[in-house]
């Protein structure tokens, strides 16, 4: 039987190890961030959306002429929204939400946001004419772009981590998708554990005792979606990895910083086998 819903966005306790359903709705939408007004950020149909907490309904964001969004967005750490949209015939870019409209903030394309930390962002990107998406950083106030991950190998999904020293992100440099740490200048890149799933999008608590990811099953292309998915957990040291919730998912679960401020709890989407 088909279920009413296609998105499901829910919140994982941490200790009490329980699942709470936010909101669901038939619409698919994807990557909820902690809104800092209350209630959640998430993306769809091309478009930006506020959940306020309680809220039953989503609240649509004016991103002005904008309206072919993806689910690299967020928050800078003074509240204004940032993310990332094409325009026209051009790749990704990265934009800030300003009073007047989004404003344009990194020429140069595609680029993808995924963290911001004080003046800085973190971002994938492909640089030079080809397509390998690498990872770079950026200061705001200085304009100065750093590209941090040199070769052929694809990098992805930057996040910072909690005491804001290190970047850590998935890499395919040792032959499928697994999680890496470095240290912002992209010195002391480090694998940190290996298995045979295809492992995404890494994000610190906040508390910075805990790394949430996601972990495709075996031979898994990519960051696809509706694919039977787990999200786990692990220490910053790479210990302790274990395998919390079963879901189906993959693309719009976790693509970006979803915990709570206080590290107590993550959101999550989980979507309708249709």
């Amino acid at each position: 039987m088909a279920t009413s819903w296609r998105s499901s966005l829910e919140v994982y306790d941490l200790a009490r190890g329980t699942v709470r359903v936010v909101f669901r709705t038939p619409r698919l939408i994807e990557a909820p961030n902690w809104h800092p007004s209350g209630g959640f950020l998430v993306n769809g149909e091309g478009r930006l959306w506020h959940l306020p907490e309680g809220a039953g309904a989503l609240q649509p964001i004016d991103t002005g002429p904008l309206t072919r969004c993806n689910n690299d967005h967020g928050f800078l750490p003074d509240g204004r929204i940032i993310f990332s949209c094409h325009a026209a015939d051009q790749g990704s870019g990265i934009y800030v939400l300003e009073r007047d409209g989004p404003r344009l903030i990194l020429s140069d394309r595609p680029s993808w946001w995924h963290a911001a930390r004080g003046d800085c962002i973190a971002y994938a990107c492909a640089r030079g004419g080809d397509r390998v998406v690498r990872i770079a950083e950026i200061d705001l106030r200085t304009g100065q772009e750093r590209v941090l991950t040199p070769g052929r190998a694809h990098h992805d999904g930057p996040d910072y981590s909690a005491c804001g020293d290190f970047l850590w992100f998935n890499s395919d440099a040792t032959g499928h998708a697994q999680i890496w740490r470095m240290r912002r200048d992209g010195s002391e890149a480090v694998q940190v554990f290996a298995d045979d799933r295809v492992n995404w999008f890494p994000h610190p608590s906040p508390c910075g005792a805990h790394v949430l990811y996601l972990s495709y099953p075996p031979g898994t292309e990519g960051h696809p979606r509706d694919l039977p998915v787990t999200l786990c957990l692990m220490t910053p040291e790479g210990k302790n990895r274990r395998q919390i919730l079963d879901l189906f998912g993959g693309q719009g679960s976790i693509n970006v910083p979803c915990w709570a401020p206080d590290g107590s709890a993550f959101a999550f989407m989980r979507y309708a086998r249709t």
